[in-house]
């Protein structure tokens, strides 16, 4: 089963674009719900969620909708004393409800393959034990044979990815590690992926069909291989993601 969402919902800039004008900030999710059927969500990387948060995701959300939540920054950033109990406290109502889809550890590009670095990955498969997990990794020196076999071995998924082919990020690769398969579109703003003003500049960006296009033999081979892949559109601003995930839904229905 492939599910297609996007990386947050809660933009103001979506209003009137993807929102109606008059809908309440507390109606966004509900709409966003009718129209997807998973979500990936940020905030979770810079806050704890509390149960009364994530229990109104849960309500605001129909039945099997899924999230998505980004791993706090404590165990992908800084990891000298990762928050682990009041992350995963954050998380129980969707995991008590069936409701989480997996946590995206998303590694920063300054976590490179070094020895350090792969001994943290077991360390955090302890601290995230019995949670589905995708692994992230922003550095291209992680494309090896043996990375693969190590997610694998830890039951981990692998964030595959599409964004600007700059050296020294990662390629266009799908692969199927864990028990799910996981893949974010950033857009290809290579312009603006290391200088911008506002971080939402990055992912300032239009798919093409010819761009998505790429993609499709790659989400039926991953389909091919687990019982669940999760798409999520990264390129928000102005809802562009949105558009991109319609486009995609109907080439992978006609091809």
């Amino acid at each position: 089963m492939i599910r297609l969402g996007t990386s947050g919902f809660s933009y103001d800039d979506w209003v009137g674009t993807v929102y109606p004008k008059d809908l309440p900030r507390w109606q966004w999710l509900p709409f966003y719900a009718s129209q997807f059927d998973t979500v990936e969500l940020n905030v979770t990387y810079y806050r704890h969620a509390d149960r009364k948060m994530a229990s109104g995701w849960v309500q605001r959300s129909p039945e099997g909708f899924l999230f998505s939540v980004k791993a706090h920054g404590s165990l992908t950033h800084e990891r000298g004393e990762p928050e682990v109990e009041a992350f995963r406290e954050g998380l129980s109502p969707l995991v008590d409800n069936g409701r989480l889809g997996c946590v995206l550890a998303q590694f920063p590009h300054s976590f490179h393959n070094t020895p350090d670095n792969v001994a943290y990955l077991p360390a955090l498969r302890e601290h995230l034990v019995g949670l589905p997990v995708v692994i992230e990794f922003r550095d291209a020196g992680w494309m090896t044979d043996e990375t693969f076999d190590l997610l694998k071995t830890l039951d981990f998924g692998f964030c595959c990815v599409d964004e600007p082919r700059l050296k020294g990020l990662m390629p266009p690769v799908a692969r199927a590690t864990g028990p799910l398969a996981y893949v974010r579109l950033h857009g290809r703003n290579a312009a603006k992926w290391w200088e911008h003003t506002n971080a939402w500049e990055r992912y300032d960006y239009t798919y093409s069909d010819d761009e998505l296009r790429e993609w499709i033999p790659r989400l039926h081979e991953l389909d091919a291989q687990v019982p669940l892949t999760l798409v999520y559109a990264n390129n928000h601003y102005r809802g562009q993601s949105v558009d991109a995930l319609k486009a995609l839904s109907r080439l992978l229905s006609t091809e």
